[in-house]
């Protein structure tokens, strides 16, 4: 993997990953292994064309979602790219209409997006994130209430600064300064396993954690679903990323840290006990009332796209502001936003032309009698395909594309509830520690100057969250979502 120096907040120097490891991987494969991609993809498209008894545009709409699926899963293509190209043929082929594609730009959820990572790059141009977590974590005396306090600040961050990539950079300084400050190389490696790790399992609790969770509700409401927002999805989805994050920082502790390491005490440094600057005062306001404009959106019925954007230009506003708009708008991801368009898209076609329940039909009528009467079979089908689905989708909004029109909604037809289903698989794509290409975060973390985990302690780290994670995603299934109005049957 090629490494860039990249300077931090603290000014430090760190190695950023400017590319992942399959793309190496795929250039160094034979040639005739190159070629796999395209023979697999004619025979699955010619199979599909000939003999798959669909509708025209249901078969266009089938081939194009498997032919995007083998180059995520297959090649070294940049995945906004291949969602894209994806988009653009089944508008070419008349599959979708062009105005859909239009429209899929123009949703709340990514106007919500947009405007959030506007008022992440506010947070950090400030310095106030940074600044109230170093202070947050100066008061703990030894390394097991040091994980803990972090665990507790990445789970904050979930509700404020969109993507998991984002928060992986927004608290790289973080770490940089503990790791500093600790100056133990076996210490510092389970506190960068800790980062990335309660990063990506924190995100499910958020609507604007990550990208997947906006093409869960498109597709919650596409199926006939209630749209949940802000307080809903938190309501909802907190609880099992809260548990799931804790779990965690206990599993790294055991597994890296021997029981004298979890108690030795720490005296890390003060922090910057100085007045706010006026700067941070003016964003952590406004950061304050755009949460509370997401949180009452019942009670003053402006949707959370608008109160964002609000939120948006208020940060940016000089001389009060650190960042122009102009700067703010450079830090939005937008090949995330052009990859959640395209694949709503797709999703969306998969639905519309009724390839995705018809070719479900095909399959579950392959079953033995009765093997879909079973809600907890059918419950650990869908947690342990969602919770292996990263080794071979290394996307996790890609995962939630593909998963969601494939495995949760033919279900439907059988008795299933599609948003129980689409909650159950969106939270267990959560878990993508075991390869560091499975997530930005995990390939940001692993590679920086001093060493921190190499990719056996990802894998063992990776065997002993699995289970947790199987059993948590069994449980709020079976007994907690039901609660609000999620059971699966």
């Amino acid at each position: 993997m090629s490494i860039v120096p990249t300077q931090t907040l603290t000014g430090a120097r760190i190695g950023a990953p400017r590319s992942f490891a399959l793309p190496a991987l795929a250039m160094r494969l034979p040639v005739r292994a190159r070629f796999l991609p395209l023979g697999l993809a004619a025979v699955l498209g010619a199979a599909i064309w000939f003999w798959l008894p669909f509708p025209a545009e249901a078969r266009i709409a089938l081939i194009v979602f498997c032919l995007a699926t083998i180059a995520w899963c297959l090649t070294a293509l940049d995945d906004t790219l291949i969602a894209l190209a994806a988009a653009g043929a089944l508008v070419a082929t008349r599959t979708v209409p062009a105005q859909q594609l239009h429209g899929a730009l123009g949703s709340e959820l990514i106007w919500l997006l947009i405007g959030a990572f506007i008022i992440a790059a506010a947070l950090r141009a400030c310095g106030l994130a940074e600044r109230l977590a170093l202070a947050a974590l100066a008061r703990v005396r030894t390394v097991r209430g040091l994980f803990l306090a972090v665990t507790g600040v990445i789970v904050a961050t979930a509700f404020v600064v969109p993507s998991t990539s984002g928060r992986a950079a927004l608290l790289l300084p973080v770490y940089l300064a503990l790791a500093d400050a600790i100056d133990d190389a076996r210490i510092n490696r389970a506190l960068a396993l800790l980062f990335p790790t309660v990063i990506l399992l924190s995100a499910g609790g958020s609507l604007i954690g990550a990208g997947a969770h906006l093409i869960a509700v498109e597709m919650i409401v596409r199926s006939g679903g209630t749209a949940y927002g802000y307080l809903g999805w938190m309501a909802m989805a907190l609880p099992l990323a809260v548990i799931a994050s804790l779990a965690a920082m206990v599993i790294i502790q055991w597994l890296f840290l021997a029981p004298a390491e979890r108690r030795r005490a720490l005296s890390l440094p003060a922090p910057d006990t100085g007045p706010l600057t006026r700067q941070q005062l003016y964003v952590g306001a406004v950061v304050g009332l755009v949460v509370l404009g997401w949180s009452t959106q019942g009670l003053h019925g402006i949707d959370a796209a608008v109160v964002t954007l609000l939120g948006a230009v208020a940060v940016t506003l000089k001389p009060l502001a650190p960042v122009s708009m102009k700067q703010a708008a450079k830090t939005v991801e937008w090949q995330l936003i052009l990859f959640l368009a395209a694949t709503t898209l797709m999703g969306s076609a998969l639905i519309a032309t009724g390839a995705a329940k018809s070719l479900m039909e095909l399959l579950l009528a392959a079953l033995p009698p009765g093997a879909l009467g079973s809600v907890p079979a059918v419950a650990a089908l869908v947690a342990v395909v969602a919770l292996l689905s990263h080794l071979l989708i290394t996307s996790r909004s890609a995962r939630a594309t593909i998963l969601i029109p494939l495995l949760a909604l033919p279900l439907v037809a059988h008795g299933y509830n599609a948003s129980a289903l689409i909650v159950l698989i969106v939270m267990g794509t959560g878990f993508c520690q075991t390869l560091a290409v499975s997530a930005k975060p995990v390939a940001l973390y692993a590679d920086l100057e001093k060493p921190t985990y190499a990719a056996r302690d990802l894998m063992l780290l990776s065997l002993a969250l699995l289970p947790v994670m199987f059993v948590l995603l069994m449980g709020f299934s079976l007994w907690i979502w039901p609660s609000f109005g999620l059971a699966l049957r």
